[in-house]
This record gives C-alpha cells, structure tokens and sequence, in this order.
C-alpha cells in the first residue's frame, strides 16, 4: 500500500525511477565504507563478540547499557527513551530523525535471545531480534501517542513479520516501551486500530535490551545511503523517504 516503506535490507539494489546518483568517487567512497562496514560485521558475526568503539551519539550511549544488559527509561540527559520496529530501519529512522522533539535516534536490534548480535546474525532470522529505532525524546514537544501514531502510517498492522517487501521475524513491527506511562499511552493508540484492523499483528511489548547496530547503519540515509545521495533529516521534512539513498 501507499504507506508502507520500500524494500531496504535485501541483496539487490531496487528497481527504480528517480533515484539520484552520486558521482563515481562519491558512489566508490560510500561502497568501500559499506563494504569495510560488512567485513568487520562479518568477523564478529563469526566470533560472536561487537566492537561499539566508532559508534557515536546516542547510539554510543545506547551501547553502554547494552553492554551492561540493561534497558533505561531515561538517557543521561534526562529525556525520555522509546524503541518502534517498523522493518528495514534505515526508512524508519530517517522518519523519526525528522520529528520536532526527538532529540537522537540509533538503529539496532531488539526482543531478541542472543547477547550483542551482528547485523548478519540477526538477518538470518534465528537470533530472535527484530530491527528496531531506538530513540531519545521531549515528552513536552512530542508525546509517545503521537510518536507511536506515526509509525501506523507506515506500516499494515495485518501484516504478520512484514513491512512492504521485508519478510521475516527480523521485520516484525512493534512498539517496545520503557515504562507504563509509555505502554498505557501506546495502548490507546492500539485499542483504536484494533477497531479498524483484525488481526493486528504490531507488537506491544516491554523493551528488551537494545543493541545499536553497526556504525555503518546509523543515520544511513542521511549520510547518502548506498547511492551517496543524502536525504534530509530536517525537523518537519516532508521530503518523500528513498530507502536506498
């Protein structure tokens, strides 16, 4: 349907119009970066450890509490803390990086059974993990309903582990909240959809432990994706999301 994201995560690049092309030393950069990116993954996928030394902003103090097994309601700061799964999480956080009142975002995996799990790990369905966004909010500016609303725009909630092209119990939706003041108020929103929609499938659950993805996956598209062309994460953008960049 018109709401869904596009297809992010598969091996293919997307049959498309419109897509912006970057120079050949711009595409080449990005690819050697991605590519380093995977390489890296791949190791630890093979040896089961993470390394979250280059990540950074929130996604860097996400991985402290990762690694230390624990699930916060609030960031260092003092703002409000929320994790949506709404598939390929590349789309996903570029639509939260635009919202006033969001102040970080960080992709990663959560709801899963395995400890600091690899990009790879998770895409072969068995880690139990789901791509999510992990984000830091003002509660006074943008409120978990609203926040939990927005991803209803994007998503079919009859759609068990699926958003758009994405397959699998990797990109399986849902809201994860931190406390109960989150759960009540995403709660509501739910109670309404189920009006409309049955089976709704959107997972409601508490948060598990987040473990940021690899740094090559934070703000992916707004640095240019995989055709070096940057997208903006401007608060209010209306811009249309391209998935691949």
């Amino acid at each position: 349907g018109g709401h869904l994201l596009p297809h992010c995560c598969g091996k293919k690049d997307p049959v498309s119009v419109g897509l912006v092309r970057s120079s050949a030393s711009e595409t080449q950069k990005n690819e050697k970066a991605c590519c380093m990116g995977i390489l890296n993954s791949l190791k630890n996928f093979m040896t089961g450890t993470r390394d979250y030394s280059d990540l950074k902003g929130w996604a860097a103090e996400s991985a402290t509490y990762a690694k230390a097994g624990e699930v916060k309601e609030k960031s260092e700061a003092g703002h409000c803390i929320a994790t949506f799964g709404g598939g390929c999480f590349w789309g996903v956080e570029l639509l939260y990086q635009r919202v006033p009142g969001v102040i970080g975002t960080a992709v990663g995996y959560s709801q899963g059974k395995v400890e600091h799990p690899s990009y790879e790990a998770v895409c072969s369905g068995t880690t139990g993990h789901t791509e999510v966004v992990q984000l830091t909010y003002d509660p006074e500016v943008v409120t978990m309903k609203a926040l939990t609303e927005l991803l209803f725009t994007k998503i079919n909630p009859k759609l068990k582990d699926q958003v758009g092209n994405d397959r699998g119990t990797q990109y399986r939706h849902g809201v994860y909240y931190h406390s109960d003041e989150q759960r009540v108020a995403a709660k509501e929103v739910f109670d309404k959809v189920k009006e409309k929609h049955d089976p709704v499938y959107t997972e409601l659950e508490a948060a598990g432990v987040f473990y940021p993805a690899e740094a090559y996956h934070q703000q992916y598209l707004e640095k240019g994706g995989r055709n070096g062309s940057g997208q903006c994460a401007d608060k209010g953008c209306k811009d249309p999301i391209r998935c691949y960049g």
